[in-house]
């Protein structure tokens, strides 16, 4: 529909308001996050027609605004079905404080500069998605090798200290040796290099240790887990350290994490090790996992953070078992089964066998830093991330560079796909809902973010 500039009066408005609200009718049963999609871009591109004044606009003015002022782009899905009317007559009236509609919009004096804008201008302009994806990846995803060695340096520093007090400490605890693990090691993390986890392996006796699987507990979940203790008739308790940690016949993952956070958050002198790194360390207080931060201050005055988890963990088998209470929550001898390791694995097999690009790891790093970037997608995290990406795998067999964009749209798809359904699969458990924990609002609120960058999929890079 068009509206030349002498409908810009009252009766533009009402035709405006007319062709939105029916059309927004039409559609009200298909969904809240398709009716909102259609009728905040019907608005937004309808206003930006109508009622942009050129004299408040500056000519070198970004495309795209901040998520705070994209109140289009953040309104609710139940709002909407509330009263779309209201959320409608809300934005045509804040367009026109901007600028008289009822008025023909005179024609801009444009100086010299103005009228021949410098090249470097005209060629953003003209970007395709796939040059302003490439770009975002490179400016706003990627880190610096210098910040990653920082990050790894401060982590494996802290990790020494920590391993030697407690075999000073704890000599007779039988403990592996502290690694580093998760997104930072596989040069998975993005924007900042500002957390690591630690991992401290508990060595448990095979003979006297046998791991039950999620779906054989009462829980019947297949990622949580529980650690018996056998063989009590010929080995009583006492035969093994970890004995002094047992819950009705089950090895507590809880009273394991209360000893490390006594010894390490409580035992170790803090100010003595700030001094020995030359960094501020502390433990972080009230948190439900065993948490420490990092301060250190660089040349130029811009200091850098990093918080390390301590994380307990037992290998058994094929199984590796970790001590989450975060994820377990109240359940004391539940121990969470972590797919990281194998996710990982299988991302970097997939690219190794389809050449150097490497596109899925780029897709995974670009679709972690837009949702860490973004409030509404905030919750997304690596897991389902990873996940959808091996999922695409099993039926997309371009991952060419060429292929990165329409990869990263397709992914959003495929999100958008299993948010409606609110069941995403892991991919090697498929038994194991990873949208399990979202809200119906978390739902609402991800999946409207994501259908609008369907046909607006610049919004997510802003």
């Amino acid at each position: 529909m068009y509206f030349s500039s002498k409908r810009r009066g009252e009766d533009g408005i009402a035709a405006i308001i007319d062709f939105l609200l029916s059309n927004a009718r039409l559609v009200l049963g298909v969904g809240g996050a398709a009716v909102l999609g259609i009728a905040t871009l019907a608005v937004k591109k309808l206003i930006e027609r109508a009622g942009r004044p050129p004299d408040d606009e500056k000519p070198d003015k970004e495309m795209t605004d901040s998520w705070e002022e994209l109140s289009l782009v953040s309104a609710s899905p139940k709002l909407l079905r509330r009263g779309i009317e209201g959320v409608v007559m809300k934005q045509i009236t804040a367009a026109t404080k901007k600028a008289d509609l009822s008025q023909p919009l005179p024609e801009p004096q444009m100086s010299e500069s103005e009228a021949n804008p410098p090249r470097r201008r005209l060629d953003l302009c003209v970007l395709t998605f796939a040059e302003r994806l490439q770009q975002y990846y490179r400016t706003r995803v990627c880190l610096t090798p210098e910040e990653v060695s920082r990050a790894k340096q401060r982590a494996v520093d802290i990790a020494t200290e920590i391993h030697s007090f407690l075999r000073s400490k704890h000599a007779d605890m039988p403990l592996g040796e502290m690694t580093l693990g998760g997104s930072l090691l596989d040069d998975l993390q993005v924007v900042k290099a500002d957390h690591a986890c630690l991992l401290v392996p508990l060595q448990l006796e095979p003979s006297l240790w046998t791991p039950i699987a999620g779906e054989d507990t009462f829980l019947g979940h297949p990622q949580y887990c529980m650690i018996r203790r056998e063989n009590l008739e010929y080995f009583p308790r006492g035969r093994s350290y970890w004995d002094r940690h047992l819950l009705g016949g089950y090895l507590s993952s809880r009273l394991i994490a209360e000893q490390l956070g006594k010894s390490i958050m409580e035992s170790m002198n803090w100010p003595s090790l700030s001094g020995t790194l030359e960094c501020e360390v502390r433990p972080v207080l009230g948190s439900s996992v065993l948490k420490l931060e990092i301060s250190s201050e660089r040349d130029g005055g811009d200091g850098e953070q990093l918080f390390i988890s301590v994380q307990p963990t037992v290998r058994l088998g094929e199984m590796t078992l970790s001590a989450k209470p975060e994820v377990t929550g109240s359940f004391d001898y539940i121990w969470y089964q972590s797919l990281y390791t194998s996710e990982t694995a299988r991302l970097a097999s997939l690219d190794q066998s389809g050449g150097d690009s490497e596109v899925r790891r780029k897709c995974l790093k670009t679709l972690k830093a837009v949702c860490r970037n973004c409030p509404a997608l905030h919750k997304l995290t690596g897991a389902q991330l990873s996940n959808v990406i091996l999922h695409m795998s099993e039926t997309e067999s371009d991952w060419s560079e060429a292929a990165f964009a329409d990869r990263f749209q397709q992914a959003v798809t495929e999100l958008i796909g299993y948010l409606e359904m609110g069941v995403l699969p892991s991919y090697f458990k498929p038994a194991v809902n990873l949208l399990q924990g979202f809200t119906e609002d978390d739902i609402d609120e991800m999946g409207f973010m994501l259908y609008c960058a369907v046909s607006e999929p610049e919004i997510l890079l802003i």
